[in-house]
């Protein structure tokens, strides 16, 4: 069997608000953490992958920026956000 991966940014993020706790410099390899999570799970699951690897930056840049959940995010099915 293979080790569990193990996310040590990833697994202290609860909220938003945890995530704009973060200093700058830790979001690239946040953002690999995630994509590896996705990659992870995905290979497990099996589903759609290419669309949720392409928004990581962007969903971790809006989270970081915005005041989520005061400030509302919308994704439609064309995989864009409305602020």
């Amino acid at each position: 069997m293979a080790d569990v991966e193990t996310y040590p940014l990833l697994d202290n993020i609860d909220d938003p608000a945890d995530l704009r706790a973060l200093p700058e410099q830790e979001l690239p390899p946040l953002a690999r953490e995630l994509r590896r999570f996705l990659i992870d799970t995905v290979s497990r699951t099996g589903g759609h992958l290419a669309a949720n690897l392409g928004t990581v930056e962007l969903s971790i840049a809006l989270h970081y920026v915005f005041a989520t959940p005061d400030d509302r995010l919308v994704w439609d099915v064309g995989h864009q956000s409305y602020i």
